[in-house]
């Protein structure tokens, strides 16, 4: 930039300052460079011509010939503060273009921040960019770290990118915090001038590196609860498990029915069951079972108000933390086997082909004959014989024709692989194993689905001159056709297609042969996972737009209710439709079904980070050994890799691949070297050699071999 250019740009600088300090005044040429102190004829023709450039950006408005206002639209915008890579952008209420604010004019705001911007005038080529002058909001102001004491100060090293800076603690706000300890510190304040927020510690969590310790860090990295209030552990344990003969006599009374459940090894919460008995007539009944969580948990009690507060149970890999109280999610709710049980049922009569002659949604009791794993049905399934085996055998030719119909409709195979590790005493994992979907899996799943979509269709679609009542869905958008059209770019590099236009019901079934043809080759977690991320994410709503991925056009969470807060209002809106209650309020239903699908979010985010941290921790005793991996994503600064053998995906930076200088090819997903022309691309096999391993940051860097 010349001289030249670098003084218009500082001087436009000062008489941008000069309007937004003074948004009320009115300003010709002369009076700016008097407000400037500018004297020389020279310069005032320069602040006549960058006034006229400002209003040409509509930062100003020209008030009479000559004389110009500040914009007000322009003088300030509010919105949210979003990280993009290692810049910070403001997205701005009014839905305009996102505003790139520089780390020096942040003051000191974070990501996901509600703040008040000062937009400067806009260049030509150039983006929106401006100032933070307030915040509004801050997102959240405790975090988590190492402690770091010394003998006259300590800081607190946080994990979160979002605050690149260390936390200072003075001596007298340690709680008994100790040098290395992970704990949970809140920002008390942030002088203007200093580098570093001032902060208390709330909690220690224990020692770096210990089991609990870190899952408890990152439950609270996430801004979850790791514990139960021990008032609300104490108001439940008041709660009785005794069922009258009043109560069972208002129930449909299934006690005498064949009935089990089916749920991981590991699972003590078991919210659902299934019954099955022929019918006089040669149909089939049978019967997704519930557990009645709302019988015993009452609206607004503080129960409630917790299981609301925390929307869902949090699945770490070592732990559950449930949604409810253990006495009520482990005990009095869940349908333990030879107990007598309160539920929510649907009753479905089916003939041989699957299809619902009839159905009833109704309060039951049920007594469970057997808990049964998924291993043990599934044994059941492939050799005939076991406890119940007929009907275990028979629920499972039905949920195949059931599942066989939802596909013919266009509903989409998503079957990932999940990790899983075998886990010692103390949290240590031992070994990696993969759970796949089978056939008893699937059993239940179809049941489940039916029970859902049932409930939603009865409630969601009134009868002829009937307006809907407001309802809670689970709904699932179409997929964004830019995403789809970007992934059918990316799989012809491995000489797949697939439709991205059309009917719904075609563009999935393409999906589902290429999931069909990705099983067991070296892509197919890769294609998997980025097939998920073109997919619109299904969240909870009271707008019913149906559920793509499921072929559905009514579909809500009614079976899950000891672990999801949704089932718990869907049971509760169940209930009051059925008296003939009137419609519930949808704007407050709709901020439930927000703040349940934020959660959700943030649960699933916490369950991946406790995932990469064993996985970090498995490799980190495999430092040295090679592994055969494929490349899972290429950026600026390296390639990641997933190692086939475990799934475990590290990094191999671009500083670590030596010999050449790599260019990133973002259109082709590849990185390039500029003299031996090698392409390290996405989906490349690769074989790597573990090089470091960082628990603190949950990071494995690989170096090629």
């Amino acid at each position: 930039m010349s001289i030249f250019n670098r003084k218009k740009v500082s001087l436009q600088k000062l008489i941008t300052e000069v309007f937004t300090n003074n948004p009320q005044k009115t300003y010709n040429y002369k009076q700016m460079s008097s407000a400037l102190g500018i004297s020389k004829q020279s310069e005032k023709q320069k602040i006549n011509q960058l006034l006229y450039d400002l209003h040409d950006t509509e930062f100003v408005i020209e008030t009479e010939r000559g004389k110009f206002k500040l914009n007000t639209r322009s003088g300030f915008i509010t919105g949210t503060l979003e990280k993009q890579g290692v810049k910070m952008y403001l997205r701005p209420d009014d839905g305009g273009d996102l505003v790139f604010i520089p780390d020096t004019k942040l003051r000191h705001a974070m990501s996901n921040d509600r703040v008040k911007v000062f937009p400067y005038a806009r260049r030509k080529g150039f983006p929106p960019e401006g100032e933070v002058i307030e915040i509004t909001h801050h997102e959240r102001d405790t975090f988590v770290g190492i402690l770091a004491v010394t003998k006259y100060h300590a800081f607190v090293m946080v994990e979160n990118k979002a605050l690149p800076n260390d936390i200072f603690i003075p001596l007298e706000k340690l709680n008994g915090g100790q040098d290395k300890q992970k704990v949970i510190v809140k920002i008390m304040e942030w002088p203007d001038k200093s580098r570093h927020p001032v902060g208390e510690i709330l909690e220690v969590l224990g020692d770096k590196g210990e089991n609990n310790a870190e899952m408890h860090a990152i439950l609270a990295e996430f801004g979850l609860p790791f514990r139960y209030p021990e008032e609300i552990e104490a108001e439940a344990e008041k709660i009785s498990d005794a069922i009258s003969k009043n109560e069972i006599s208002r129930r449909l009374d299934c006690r005498n029915i064949t009935t089990f459940t089916i749920d991981p090894r590991d699972a003590k919460d078991f919210d659902d069951a299934l019954s099955l008995r022929k019918l006089d007539n040669g149909n089939w009944e049978a019967g997704v079972h519930i557990a009645d969580v709302t019988h015993y948990v009452k609206p607004q009690d503080i129960i409630d108000k917790e299981a609301e507060s925390r929307a869902t149970s949090v699945y770490l890999v070592d732990r559950t933390v449930p949604m409810l109280p253990e006495r009520l999610s482990n005990g009095i709710c869940s349908l333990r086997p030879n107990e007598e049980k309160l539920c929510y049922s649907v009753m479905f009569e089916l003939n041989d082909n699957a299809d619902i002659i009839k159905y009833n949604i109704t309060h039951a009791v049920i007594r469970s004959d057997r808990r049964f794993t998924y291993e043990e049905a599934q044994q059941i399934i492939e050799t005939g014989k076991g406890d119940f085996a007929e009907e275990v055998l028979t629920l499972n030719k039905l949920a195949k024709k059931l599942r066989d119909k939802r596909f013919v409709d266009g509903a989409i195979a998503f079957e990932r692989v999940e990790v899983r590790f075998e886990i010692d005493e103390k949290g240590k994992p031992v070994s990696v194993f993969f759970k796949e979907a089978k056939d008893s899996n699937k059993l239940v799943e179809e049941f489940m689905l039916l029970a859902n979509k049932t409930v939603a269709v009865h409630i969601g679609k009134p009868a002829k001159g009937q307006k809907p009542k407001t309802f809670v869905y689970r709904i699932h958008d179409v997929p964004n056709p830019d995403k789809m059209q970007n992934f059918s770019e990316f799989i012809k590099r491995f000489g797949y297609k697939i439709k991205t236009t059309g009917r719904n019901s075609d563009v999935s079934s393409s999906i589902n042969r290429l999931l069909d043809e990705v099983q067991g080759k070296k892509e197919q977690n890769l294609i998997e996972t980025i097939a998920i991320r073109a997919m619109a994410k299904a969240i909870y709503s009271t707008k019913n737009i149906g559920h793509y991925g499921l072929a559905f056009d009514y579909y809500t969470h009614f079976t899950s209710p000891i672990r999801r807060y949704p089932d718990m209002m869907v049971h509760r809106l169940l209930d009051r439709y059925i008296a003939e209650g009137k419609t519930a309020n949808a704007d407050e239903y709709e901020e439930k079904c927000e703040h349940s699908s934020n959660m959700e979010q943030l649960a699933a985010n916490a369950e991946r980070a406790s995932i990469k941290y064993k996985q970090v921790e498995f490799i980190k005793e495999r430092l040295g050994q090679v592994f055969d991996g494929v490349i899972s994503g290429v950026t600026e600064w390296g390639v990641y890799v997933e190692i086939i053998q475990n799934k475990c995906e590290g990094m191999v930076p671009i500083r670590d691949m030596g010999g050449d200088y790599y260019v990133f090819d973002e259109k082709n997903y590849c990185l390039i070297g500029q003299r031996t022309r090698k392409r390290f691309s996405l989906g490349d096999p690769i074989t790597i050699k573990v090089a470091r391993a960082n628990l603190d940051k949950r990071q494995l860097d690989f170096v090629l071999v």
